[in-house]
C-alpha cells in the first residue's frame, strides 16, 4: 500500500512577526515541512489582536510565501495563541469506573469532571491537559486505560483565555480564506519542538520570549504543571533602546539585533556604533557600553518576573533540568548569563529539532512555536485518529452504547 499522504498548516501569530508553515505527513515519519513564510507583525500587541485588517494583511502575506514554496494552497490551519489574557489552573475530578475496568468512556467522564470549574462568562477552556490518574488511591497512573479498579480519579492542568481573543485570532484567518482546526497555547506548541522528554520528567521550565510576551511552561514528571503569559517582551528592550540611545523604533530594532548584548561591558567602551537620530538630525557615534546599560536591567527584569512567577506558584524546585530559553529575543548575546545568574540554574538556549525537509529556514529560536505547532498538531491527530477509531459511523455507536450503558 502506498504511503498515506496529507498536509498539515502552521500559523504562529506573533507580536513581532507571523510565520506560517505547511509539512507533509506521512505515516511512520516525521513531519517534512515543505514551505515556511514569515512577515512582520501589523496589529498585535502584546500577543493581542488590537487592528484586524492590518492582521489579516500580515496573516495573507506569511501563509502566500508557505503556498508558494510548497505548491499547495492552504485551507486550514492550526493557529497560535497568547496575551496575557491567559491562564493556567490545576484541577482533578472523580468517577466510579463503570465496569470495573477502565475505558476510554470512564477516562472522557472523569476529564469532563476535571475540567468542570466555574470560569467567568468571556472566557474559555483552551487545553485540558491530563497530569496523572489515581485508580483506588493507587497514584502516578499516566495510561489508565485497561486498568481495573472502582475509582478513577484524574489531576489536570486547564489553560484558559479570553473568548474575544481566540474569536479575533479565528476572524483573521477567516478573513484570510482560511478554516482554523484548533487554537494551540504558543509555549505548549513551542515546547514540543524544544524539550526532550528526559527534561519534561526531570522538570524544565521553558521561558519563550517574544516581541511582546514572555510565555512560560513548567513540566515535570512528563506533564504540564504551570503554564503562564507576562505581557513584557523583547519590543520592551528596543523601547528602552530607542529611548535611552534617541533614535527611531525601526532603528533601534537594529541596533538590539545587530550590538546589543544582555550583558553590560565596560570593555566596550572603545567600541562604538552609528545611532540615527530622531528628525532628520546626523547621526551620532555612541560606545556600546552605553547600549549595555540599557539592555541589561531590562533583561534583569523579565527574568526576575519569570522568577517571581514560578516562586509563586512553588515550581522553582521542580526544575531538575534548569530553564530553557526560546523565542525571538533568546538570540540576545549573552542572556543565558544573565539567566544563570537569576535563576541560579542551568540555563540553554532551545530551538527547534524533530522536522524534516526544509529545516535550514525554520533554524533559530524564533520559529520554536511555528515548528511546535507542526508537531503538537501531528501528533494530537495520530492519537485522535487512534482513540476515536477510524469511522465515524463507529464513533456514533460507541457513543450511543456508551450512554445506554450508562442510563439503562
Amino acid at each position: 500500500m502506498a504511503p498515506k499522504n496529507n498536509h498539515l498548516v502552521a500559523l504562529d501569530i506573533g507580536t513581532s512577526s507571523i510565520s506560517a508553515a505547511i509539512a507533509e505527513l506521512r505515516e511512520g515519519q516525521t513531519p517534512h515541512l515543505i514551505g515556511i513564510g514569515t512577515t512582520p507583525s501589523r496589529g498585535l500587541r502584546k500577543g493581542v489582536v488590537i487592528n484586524i485588517e492590518a492582521t489579516v494583511e500580515s496573516i495573507r502575506r506569511a501563509v502566500e510565501q508557505a503556498e508558494t514554496m510548497a505548491g499547495i494552497q492552504a485551507n486550514s490551519v492550526f493557529a497560535s495563541i497568547s496575551g496575557s489574557h491567559i491562564q493556567g489552573l490545576n484541577s482533578n475530578g472523580i468517577v466510579g469506573i463503570r465496569n470495573k475496568e477502565v475505558s476510554h468512556y470512564d477516562i472522557e467522564k472523569v476529564i469532563d469532571a476535571a475540567k468542570a470549574v466555574a470560569i467567568p462568562l468571556d472566557r474559555e477552556v483552551l487545553h485540558v491537559l491530563p497530569q496523572e490518574f489515581i485508580i483506588d488511591n493507587q497514584d502516578g497512573i499516566r495510561e489508565p486505560l485497561g486498568i481495573s479498579g472502582v475509582r478513577l480519579e484524574a489531576r489536570v492542568h486547564i489553560v484558559t483565555g479570553s473568548v474575544a481573543s481566540a474569536q479575533n485570532v479565528v476572524k483573521c484567518a477567516n478573513r484570510c480564506g482560511l478554516t482554523v482546526k484548533d487554537i494551540v497555547l504558543s509555549p505548549l506548541a513551542a515546547s514540543a519542538s524544544v524539550l526532550s522528554d528526559e527534561e519534561r520528567e526531570l522538570g524544565v521550565a521553558l521561558v519563550d520570549i517574544g516581541g511582546g510576551t514572555t510565555d512560560i511552561i513548567v513540566y515535570h514528571g512528563g506533564s504540564v504543571r504551570h503554564t503562564a503569559v507576562l505581557a513584557v517582551g523583547g519590543s520592551h528592550i528596543t523601547n528602552d533602546i530607542a529611548a535611552g540611545l534617541r533614535t527611531p523604533i525601526g532603528a533601534a530594532e537594529d541596533i538590539k539585533q545587530r550590538y546589543a548584548s544582555a550583558v553590560a561591558d565596560q570593555n566596550d567602551g572603545v567600541s562604538t556604533l552609528e545611532v540615527a537620530s530622531t528628525g532628520g538630525r546626523a547621526p551620532r557615534i555612541l560606545s556600546q557600553s552605553m547600549l549595555g546599560e540599557i539592555v541589561e536591567p531590562r533583561v534583569q527584569e523579565i527574568f526576575r518576573l519569570v522568577k517571581r512567577e514560578l516562586e509563586r506558584v512553588g515550581c522553582v524546585e521542580l526544575l531538575t533540568s534548569g530553564i530553557v530559553l526560546t523565542g525571538g529575543s533568546s538570540r540576545l548575546k549573552r542572556i543565558g548569563e544573565v539567566a544563570e545568574s537569576v535563576f541560579q540554574l542551568p540555563v540553554r538556549i532551545g530551538e527547534p529539532t524533530g522536522i524534516s525537509g526544509v529545516t535550514d529556514l525554520i533554524r533559530g529560536p524564533e520559529f520554536s512555536t511555528v515548528a511546535g505547532l507542526i508537531l503538537f498538531s501531528s501528533r494530537r491527530q495520530n492519537f485522535s485518529n487512534a482513540y476515536r477509531g477510524q469511522s465515524v459511523v463507529g464513533r456514533t455507536f460507541r457513543n450511543v452504547s456508551n450512554w445506554l450503558s450508562e442510563h439503562f
